[in-house]
């Protein structure tokens, strides 16, 4: 498979980079890490007429704590993600998420933004971005800097927020509770593929009862899904069963999948409310392990 013919540059700036996209505007695409551009290019699925690359543009892939929270460069490679004390500390719902993409020399090459602006419906990142309630930097040559919440930034089917001459440069993660348990689970058909359903759950709770919970779900819609009906329907709730179950059919019930090669819509809602139940399950079971053992340090439990 050969890519169809386009010019290439190597801007060694943020600057020169959105001038490239304002001359160029939709003829122009960004290349970010190149491991979904790529397949599309040698597919013939994608045809712009100039590539520019990010990877010689300084400042981009940083991993920083900021305000409590976590500001992550566009550019921040998925397996340093993945490898970072800091994300595992402060981001741990995408900790638990960064080994479910593809293999380990994708993750070497994948950036974060990269696959936030692809907005695969099936990739991991987006869901986790949603569920975290992430807010998207980007920056045009002539509008400047602007921010956009991850509700508002995934449009569609690879589609977002980002205009033609804009590139998305940080990811900001706004502080996580302590004490909040994670889960993230997905079906696939072999591990490294695309998930057919991913599912990803925060469970915080207080007393023995659910405080706040998260849940975002991948593949099962042309964007990341938050169910946030779901949600609200677990507060103040036991962390059981029977809880776990009305959440699921909660989703269930709201989801509106496609079928395909790899599954119809029915067995796509029946996954998806079987990986709620599971993830749930096992995000309030950490939960409660962080409890007890915040109970240890402080000397209430003898």
């Amino acid at each position: 498979m050969k890519p169809p013919p386009f010019a290439y540059r190597a801007p060694e700036s943020l600057g020169e980079a959105l001038s490239m996209l304002a001359e160029h505007g939709d003829d122009a695409k960004v290349l970010a890490g190149g491991q979904s551009l790529v397949p599309l290019l040698n597919l013939r699925l994608a045809r712009p007429a100039l590539l520019v690359d990010l990877a010689r543009v300084p400042g981009l892939a940083g991993v920083d704590q900021r305000a409590g929270g976590l500001a992550l460069g566009a550019m921040a490679r998925e397996r340093t993600l993945e490898r970072s004390e800091l994300v595992r500390r402060l981001a741990p719902l995408l900790s638990a998420a960064l080994p479910f993409i593809g293999h380990p020399a994708i993750r070497s090459r994948g950036t974060l933004g990269g696959s936030l602006a692809h907005a695969d419906p099936a990739a991991e990142i987006p869901a986790v971005a949603a569920a975290l309630d992430a807010e998207m930097v980007v920056v045009s040559a002539g509008r400047g800097e602007r921010t956009v919440a991850a509700k508002d930034f995934f449009s569609g089917y690879l589609s977002t927020a980002l205009e033609p001459d804009e590139i998305l440069t940080e990811v900001r993660i706004p502080p996580f509770p302590s004490g909040m348990g994670v889960s993230f689970m997905e079906v696939a058909r072999r591990h490294g593929d695309f998930a057919m359903v991913g599912v990803a759950a925060a469970v915080r709770l207080e007393a023995g009862y659910i405080a706040e919970a998260r849940l975002a779900l991948t593949g099962v819609a042309d964007a990341p899904v938050r169910a946030v009906d779901a949600e609200r329907s677990l507060l103040g709730a036991a962390p059981d069963a029977a809880s776990f179950a009305g959440a699921a059919q909660a989703v269930a019930q709201r989801l509106a999948p496609r079928s395909d090669l790899h599954g119809s819509a029915e067995y796509r809602r029946e996954v998806a409310g079987t990986l709620v139940r599971r993830a749930l399950a096992a995000a309030s079971g950490r939960a409660a392990a962080h409890n007890l053992q915040g109970d240890l340090e402080e000397g209430a439990i003898p």
